[in-house]
């Protein structure tokens, strides 16, 4: 978890993003992360066959979830080499990218006085820059597990996705009065319905992998941040 200052946090109501696809529209930073550090030579063919082989040994048919949840291509990467380099790339490549539609939301709630909180299972070092320059108040988000300062390519639980997402809310609820019924949510995929149920106002944002359907059957608005 990354915290930021404490602005808005005596608010009882929320707003929770995600932000792959919804904040950042497109492809997934990581994906994008990965390419950048092909490109300057950080990993190469053996990262990616590692990789590959767990997806065939792990999938379960037209699932990418374990790749959500082994970070291979960091295994043995120095912390202190990464996330650098992470920070570098989500200064050059993703906060360029923020949706302006994005942007004039999160004005919206933050002059409504609502605490601003993301949540991605997106890596916690590339988010941050993004977090701060959008003055989010939390930010929940994927953290590599260490050992001696050297990744093992596990995250540390929980993983904000999914099920996992309504964890961490939970754990906020109680540091925080916040009242669900009146809170908002954002997200693109079905990664984010448990997060999005929780809520009295979800909406989703440019939906991905079957999610305009889901919306549908939840009688949930849906709108398109480019």
């Amino acid at each position: 978890m990354i915290q930021a200052d404490q602005r808005g946090l005596a608010s009882t109501v929320a707003a929770f993003f995600d932000v792959d696809n919804t904040i950042l529209p497109g492809e997934a930073s990581e994906l994008r992360f990965f390419r950048w550090l092909w490109r300057r030579g950080i990993i190469g063919w053996p990262e990616a066959r590692e990789s590959a082989a767990w997806l065939l040994q792990n999938v379960p048919p037209l699932s990418l979830h374990p790749l959500r949840q082994r970070k291979l291509y960091l295994a043995g990467k120095p912390s202190q080499v990464i996330e650098p380099l992470g920070e570098e790339f989500c200064r050059e490549e993703l906060c360029p990218r923020v949706s302006a539609v994005a942007m004039r939301k999160l004005d919206e709630h933050r002059r409504a006085g609502h605490t601003i909180v993301f949540v991605t299972g997106s890596l916690d070092f590339l988010i941050a820059p993004v977090a701060d320059a959008l003055g989010a108040d939390r930010c929940y988000a994927s953290r590599l597990e260490q050992q001696q300062g050297l990744y093992t390519g596990f995250l540390v639980p929980p993983l904000p996705y999914g099920e996992g997402k309504r964890q961490l809310i939970d754990r906020l609820i109680q540091k925080l009065t916040l009242d669900l019924s009146q809170c908002y949510a954002y997200g693109d995929s079905p990664g984010d319905v448990d997060l999005l149920r929780a809520v009295g106002y979800p909406t989703v944002v440019n939906p991905i992998r079957g999610m305009g359907a889901i919306a549908r059957r939840h009688n949930w608005p849906v709108v398109k941040w480019p």
